[in-house]
């Protein structure tokens, strides 16, 4: 029999984290709409251990799995969507490529400062010419001698400003394809790395591009060589779990504020949630987002020690577009006010929209599961995605 039930550990730090969310996060959401970067939130957060939740615990961390941290991506989405997303720079991919796969003398350099909020961690991934599609990336490291040399250009990275440490997924010695992609670590301050452009995102978050231009590192730095995609992209299923905890989150955070306006807004002599239109819409709104959770923490729970690819692929696919009919639904349920920035359900909104652009675009995600399912499917004795 499956036990969906939190472990008290598990609820004892959901319960912390609700209670800072709520009580200090959330009624200061508005004023990071501009891009600010939540440093006191981010205190916060180090003072319980959450910053160091994907560090292991050799380098000051707690190194806990990955459900464990999309929980409480969780609870902080449903107060400030720009702390959510800050913070999963820090407990994402990038940490946990980083205390994975990095050189011991890298891990005791970064790894420690993530925990404190000392050190910011950033991933580059996306190219002006290329996204979803990493075979076609031209960001290019040569490796001479005991010396990489970076080139290239990466666009739409978050906390470019604040970051000490970026992860680059680049090609390796110009070997084309797939098979030429590896990783590299790269550090601020190094000769030749430049900030060349930034945008202000609908969800309040600031993202920029960089340029690579003959960036000039030690070896140890290339923490994956070419060949190494399938390692990179097995820790990027931990983003495919943690980007819809996000989604999840401000769905339950739209949610409870619909519940909210139904019970207090009146109409016609009586409060709006007693029409049987708005308790339909209720209804089907908290149906989705329990749905949707279940799909959600069984992904993240199949990490070991990161998640089953098409179980993230399938959660991120059904939490994403979950997240956006839910909170347009909150937004309906308060009418013209919920078209305001005074009303909360609007941030959420715009936060949700992101979900099906980053970290893998729905309408891949749902290519990659259709494969699978053409190549694998067993038509007899079908026990679930995780299964084939």
């Amino acid at each position: 029999m499956m036990n969906f039930e939190l472990t008290q550990e598990q609820r004892s730090m959901v319960n912390t984290v609700r209670e800072l969310t709520q009580e200090v996060f959330k009624p200061n959401a508005l004023k990071y709409m501009d891009g600010t970067f939540p440093w006191d939130n981010f205190r916060e957060l180090a003072k319980i251990g959450v910053l160091g939740m994907a560090i292991p615990e050799e380098y000051g961390g707690l190194g806990l799995p990955v459900l464990d941290t999309a929980l409480v991506l969780e609870e902080v989405s449903k107060g400030c969507y720009v702390t959510a997303m800050d913070l999963m720079g820090e407990v994402g991919t990038q940490a946990r490529i980083i205390a994975t796969y990095a050189p011991e003398s890298i891990k005791r350099r970064l790894l420690p400062g993530v925990c404190t909020s000392e050190v910011i961690l950033a991933i580059c991934m996306t190219e002006p010419h290329a996204g979803t599609d990493v075979g076609n990336y031209r960001t290019n490291t040569e490796i001479k001698g005991d010396k990489i040399i970076l080139n290239g250009v990466k666009t739409l990275i978050s906390r470019v400003d604040e970051a000490q440490a970026f992860v680059v997924f680049t090609r390796v010695n110009k070997l084309p394809g797939i098979a030429g992609i590896g990783c590299v670590l790269i550090e601020r301050g190094t000769p030749g790395f430049e900030c060349t452009a930034r945008y202000h995102t609908m969800g309040g978050e600031n993202l920029a591009e960089i340029r690579f231009d003959n960036c000039e590192l030690p070896l140890e730095n290339l923490i994956l060589k070419e060949g190494g995609f399938r390692k990179m992209i097995s820790a990027f299923n931990t983003q495919r779990c943690l980007n819809p905890s996000v989604s999840l989150g401000l769905a339950e955070g739209a949610f409870e504020e619909a519940v909210k306006y139904a019970r207090d807004r009146s109409a016609f002599g009586r409060p709006i949630g007693e029409f049987q239109a708005m308790r339909h819409k209720l209804a089907e709104m908290y149906r989705d987002i329990e749905a949707s959770r279940s799909v959600l923490y069984r992904a993240a729970a199949s990490a070991n020690p990161f998640p089953d690819p098409y179980l993230a692929a399938v959660a991120k696919i059904t939490v994403n577009e979950m997240s956006l009919r839910v909170t347009s639904d909150a937004i309906q349920v308060h009418g013209g006010y919920g078209f305001t920035d005074e009303f909360p359900v609007s941030r959420f909104y715009r936060g949700a929209r992101y979900g099906t652009l980053g970290g893998g675009t729905t309408e891949t995600l749902k290519d990659l599961v259709g494969k699978k399912i053409m190549k694998d499917f067993p038509i007899d004795g079908f026990l679930g995605m995780g299964n084939f």
